[in-house]
């Protein structure tokens, strides 16, 4: 392979490189089954706490309201 090949091949490949980088997946990030069963109990965990909190909430309403 002479030179001038050699250096346009080696420029090429760089330039190349460095669009592959500005251009990333639109793909989502994969989450292990592990990381979903986290998820996932973290989100029951939090909607329960949640329906605690409301039920507290509208439960002293509701009893000051019939008094």
């Amino acid at each position: 392979m002479n030179r001038k090949k050699k250096v346009i091949q080696t420029q090429k490949s760089k330039i190349k490189k460095q669009n592959a980088k500005l251009h990333r997946s639109n793909k989502p990030r994969y989450i292990s089954k592990a990381e979903r069963a986290k998820m996932e109990a973290e989100a029951q965990q939090s909607e329960g706490q949640a329906s605690d909190v409301t039920e507290t909430v509208t439960q002293p309403d509701n009893n000051t309201a019939a008094e």
